[in-house]
Formats: structure tokens, C-alpha cells, sequence
């Protein structure tokens, strides 16, 4: 059965397409983000795709990406922020090697700021960000194996502590 050497959840501005980028390279593989999976089907950019077709039909492309990529993939696996809102994506990282990529409120501020791609944090960010982990936590945590904090770390410590978390072998 192909699965994912590593699945990367966590929220916007955690680090996912870095670190997995810098984890792809340590471990001689290849990254595969989710996110970039949806902008290539619909063919347009996330934002947009929020904004003319509206969050559900996004999640429905998102669910269909990750449902592809987890049975496809054998490298590192970013996924998008909210694809573990589906309880079908949930399903389909059990037993897998997922990692949270945990950050504070701050850290995802001074990351994310007011940037026009992410959609879900464009006003008031800070309570955004509050709304969206307090639902989210329970749901990235359910779904890992292991839990990395990015605030205060470099992506390649953060992806040193993921490999570590892991106890996979790397260059």
C-alpha cells in the first residue's frame, strides 16, 4: 500500500509548505501540497476560489485532493489548513505519520499578517486566528501522531524536531 512518509497539518502560517519542503529534501523525496493540488484542478487561486464558488465547493475540491494525494503519494504531505475540518480526511490519516505544526496566536500574526491568500484571516486576524484554533486544536490533535511547535523555531528546526518526533532516518 503507498501512504505518505510524512503528513504535515496544521494552520495557516504554521510552516507546512517549508518545513515539508525541507523534510522532502532530508529524506530524498518529494513534497506534495494540497492546497497547490486545488489551484491546479479549479485552476484558480484559493482566495479567488473562495470568493466566486464559495468555502464549500473549496472543501469539496480539498476532500478530493487529499483523498488523491493519501493514496497516491509517497513523499511529504502538506495539507491545508482546514482539510481536517472533514471528518472523511480525518479517516483517512489514521494510523498515518501526521504532525501537528503548532503556533501562537502571535507567531501566526507576524506570519500571516492581513495576507490577501488566506481568506479566513483577512479581518481582524487575531480573532480569527482565536475562532479558527478553537475549533480546529481538538481536530489537528486528534489526527497526529505528534505535536511540533513553530513559533520560536527555524523551518529547519522545526523539521529536525519533526524527523526526531518521527524517528525517521535522514541525510
Amino acid at each position: 500500500m503507498t501512504a505518505p512518509a510524512v503528513v504535515l497539518v496544521g494552520p495557516p502560517g504554521a510552516g507546512k509548505s517549508t518545513v515539508g519542503a525541507l523534510l522532502a529534501e532530508r529524506l530524498g523525496t518529494t513534497l506534495r501540497d494540497t492546497d497547490a493540488d486545488v489551484v491546479e484542478t479549479a485552476g484558480k487561486p484559493v482566495a479567488d476560489l473562495f470568493l466566486d464558488e464559495g468555502e464549500p465547493h473549496f472543501r469539496e475540491l480539498e476532500k478530493a485532493a487529499v483523498r488523491a494525494a493519501v493514496a497516491e503519494h509517497e513523499g511529504v504531505l502538506a495539507l491545508g489548513g482546514g482539510a481536517v475540518l472533514a471528518p472523511e480526511t480525518r479517516r483517512l490519516l489514521a494510523g498515518l505519520p501526521v504532525v501537528f505544526l503548532d503556533l501562537d496566536v502571535g507567531a501566526a500574526v507576524k506570519r500571516v499578517g492581513l495576507d490577501a491568500p488566506r481568506p479566513l484571516l483577512t479581518v481582524n486576524p487575531r480573532q480569527q486566528w482565536r475562532t479558527l484554533m478553537a475549533e480546529r486544536r481538538p481536530l489537528y490533535t486528534e489526527v497526529a501522531r505528534a505535536v511540533v511547535g513553530t513559533g520560536d523555531r527555524t523551518p529547519e528546526e522545526v523539521a529536525e524536531a519533526v524527523l526526531d518526533a518521527l524517528e525517521l532516518k535522514h541525510a
